[in-house]
C-alpha cells in the first residue's frame, strides 16, 4: 500500500520552522535538510506502523500494529506528536491537530534528533537512501508474492521476523581481514581433489622412481583421506554472531527465500543504531528542545502549555525506564560538571562532601563536552561513563524486578553498583539473548548447532522453541541449542517434528 501525504506546510508552520532551523544552527546543531510533513493521526499511525516510512512491504504485523496505535489514541491511553527518520535528507511528520506551542516544541525537538542521527558515529554505516529502498524492498516482495502466493511469502517472513533479532549490531563498525569462504559440506556436495604425489626424477627414469601402479594407489589412500576430512569438516571458523548472514549463505534455501531473508536483515541492520541510543537520541533532543524553547520559542501565553506538556513528556514511573528523562539529565549533568570540573583525577580523590558540594574550576567546558559525548557514544557506554553515585542519589533512581508471588514490581535494591548494573544490563544487546552459531555441519549431518551466550538469563523455554521451529524451517535441517535451564546445561534439539530437551554431557 502506497501513501500519498505530502502537502505544503502552513505558513504560519513555515515560518516557525525557518526559526527553530535558524536557532538550532546558531546553537552548533548540524543536520541535513529536513522536511515537514503535515499528517492526521490515521496518517501518523500509519507511518509509526510502518516504523516511520510511507511504504514498507505487505505483511499483517503493519496492520496489527496500526490497530493497537489507532485505539490507544482513541481511548486516550496515548499520543504520537511527532516522528522522524534517519535518511539524508530527513523526513519529520508533525500532527496537523497540535496546538502551535506543541508544533515549536515539537519542530525543536526534531532538529535535536537529526543533528544526532547525522553526527553519532554509530549511526555512521546507515543506509541514509533507506526511503528509497524500503521502496524497493517492497516492489521486491510483491513480486515474489505475484509469483508465489500471499501465503508461502507471508509464512517465510514470519519465520524471518521471528529472527531479525539475531545480527552483531557492532560488525558494521568491524573491518576484519577477508577470509575464503566456506561452503557447507553435506552428502552429496562436491568433493575436492587430491594432488597427485611424485618424486622428482628425470624424463627416462620417472617410470622407475614412480611406479604408475603405486602412484595411482598412493593417491586413492590420499583420496580417500581428503574427502574423511572435508566430510568431519565443522564451520564457520569461529563463532558467527550474525546468524541471519549465516543462513543468507549457506542454508538450503530458494532464491526469492533468500533475497526476502536478505531484506530483513538489511532493515534489522538499519533500525539496529536507533535501538543503542535510544536513552541518547531522545535525551539529547529533550536537551534541545527544552533549551530552544526556554530561551528562544516560547511567548508568554504559551509558558504554561509548554510546561504542562514538557512535563509530560519527562515523567517518570517505577516500573519502566523514561529515556528522555533519563537521557536529557544525564547531559545537563555532563554539561554542569565540566562546566565546573567536576572531572579527573583531583576530583575523584575528593571526599570530602561540603568541598565536593562547592567545586567549581569555572572551566565553561560543558557545552562542548555534551558535543563530544553525543558523537562518540551509545546508550551503554553513556550510562557506564557518566553515570555516578551522586547522580543516582540526587534523581533517586533504584533497581526494581518483578515479584512473582504478589504480582508486582518491587524496589530490589537502592545501592548504585546494583542501579547501574541492573541498567547496563538491561541494555546489552537490548535486553535480548545473544546468540551464536558454533556449527553448520553437527554431527556430520548438516545440522545446524547454535549456543546461547549465557549471562544469569534463562531463555523462556517457549519462546526459545517458537525460535528453533522458525529456523529450522530456514535451515530446513536439524537444529540444536545450548542454553541453561533450571541452572543446568543442556541441550534443546528441534528436527522439525518434535521438540526436545536433554542435559548436556560434554566429553
Amino acid at each position: 500500500m502506497t501513501i500519498s501525504t505530502y502537502r505544503p506546510l502552513p505558513a504560519e508552520i513555515r515560518a516557525i520552522q525557518d526559526e527553530m532551523e535558524a536557532i538550532a544552527a546558531s546553537y552548533g546543531l548540524d543536520f541535513y535538510e529536513t522536511i515537514f510533513e503535515m499528517l492526521d493521526y490515521e496518517e501518523l499511525s500509519m507511518f509509526a506502523a510502518y516504523g516511520g516510512f510511507p511504504i514498507r512491504y505487505p505483511h499483517w504485523r503493519f496492520g496489527a500494529e496500526f490497530d493497537e496505535l489507532m485505539k490507544g489514541y482513541s481511548y486516550g491511553l496515548q499520543k504520537i506528536y511527532e516522528m522522524v527518520i534517519n535518511t539524508d535528507p530527513c523526513y519529520a511528520y508533525l500532527l496537523s491537530c497540535n496546538s502551535i506551542t506543541d508544533q515549536k516544541l515539537v519542530i525543536a525537538h526534531v532538529y535535536g534528533h537529526c543533528d544526532f542521527f547525522k553526527n553519532n558515529a554509530w549511526f555512521a554505516p546507515t543506509n541514509r537512501r533507506m526511503l528509497d529502498q524500503m521502496a524497493n524492498h517492497a516492489a521486491r516482495i510483491n513480486r515474489y508474492i505475484d509469483k508465489y502466493g500471499h501465503e508461502p511469502v507471508e509464512e517465510f517472513i514470519d519465520a524471518c521476523l521471528s529472527i531479525d533479532d539475531l545480527i552483531d549490531p557492532y560488525a558494521p563498525h568491524i573491518v576484519r581481514t577477508a577470509a575464503k569462504e566456506r561452503k557447507s559440506v553435506i552428502p552429496g556436495d562436491e568433493q575436492l581433489q587430491a594432488p597427485e604425489r611424485k618424486f622428482q626424477a628425470k624424463e627416462y627414469m620417472d617410470s622407475y622412481i614412480n611406479p604408475p601402479e603405486v602412484i595411482a594407489k598412493e593417491q586413492q589412500a590420499q583420496q580417500e583421506l581428503l574427502e574423511r576430512q572435508q566430510i568431519t569438516r565443522s564451520f564457520p571458523d569461529r563463532p558467527e554472531r550474525d546468524v541471519l548472514q549465516f543462513l543468507i549463505n549457506h542454508a538450503q534455501l530458494r532464491e526469492w527465500q533468500r533475497d526476502v531473508l536478505s531484506i530483513i536483515r538489511d532493515e534489522a541492520y538499519y533500525f539496529a543504531p536507533q535501538g543503542q541510543t535510544k536513552i541518547m537520541n531522545e535525551g539529547w533532543a529533550s536537551y534541545w528542545h527544552s533549551t530552544i524553547m526556554t530561551g528562544h520559542g516560547l511567548t508568554d501565553a504559551e509558558v504554561i502549555d509548554y510546561a504542562d506538556h514538557h512535563s509530560g513528556t519527562m515523567a517518570t514511573s517505577p516500573t519502566r525506564l523514561n529515556p528522555y528523562k533519563l537521557g536529557i539529565e544525564l547531559f545537563r549533568d555532563i554539561e554542569e560538571r565540566w562546566n565546573k570540573g567536576q572531572f579527573g583525577p583531583e576530583w575523584e580523590a575528593c571526599d570530602d562532601a561540603h568541598e565536593r558540594e562547592r567545586w567549581d574550576k569555572q572551566l565553561g567546558l560543558g557545552r562542548e563536552k555534551i558535543f563530544e559525548v553525543r558523537r562518540i557514544h551509545n546508550d551503554i557506554t553513556f550510562i557506564d561513563t557518566f553515570l555516578t553515585e551522586d547522580f543516582c542519589r540526587k534523581h533517586k533512581l533504584f533497581s526494581f524486578a518483578y515479584n512473582d508471588e504478589n504480582k508486582t514490581y518491587e524496589i530490589e535494591s537502592r545501592e548504585f553498583e546494583e542501579v547501574k548494573k541492573h541498567l547496563l544490563k538491561n541494555l546489552t544487546n537490548f535486553g535480548r539473548p545473544v546468540i551464536r552459531v558454533m556449527d553448520g555441519n553437527y554431527l556430520n549431518r548438516g545440522d545446524l548447532y547454535l549456543q546461547h551466550q549465557y549471562e544469569g538469563n534463562e531463555l523462556k523455554i517457549d519462546y526459545a522453541e517458537d525460535t528453533l521451529t522458525n529456523i529450522q524451517k530456514i535451515w530446513g535441517r536439524c537444529v540444536y541449542l545450548e542454553t541453561v535451564v533450571d541452572d543446568i546445561q543442556c541441550l534443546m534439539t528441534f528436527d522439525g517434528h518434535e521438540h526436545q530437551r536433554a542435559p548436556l554431557i560434554k566429553n
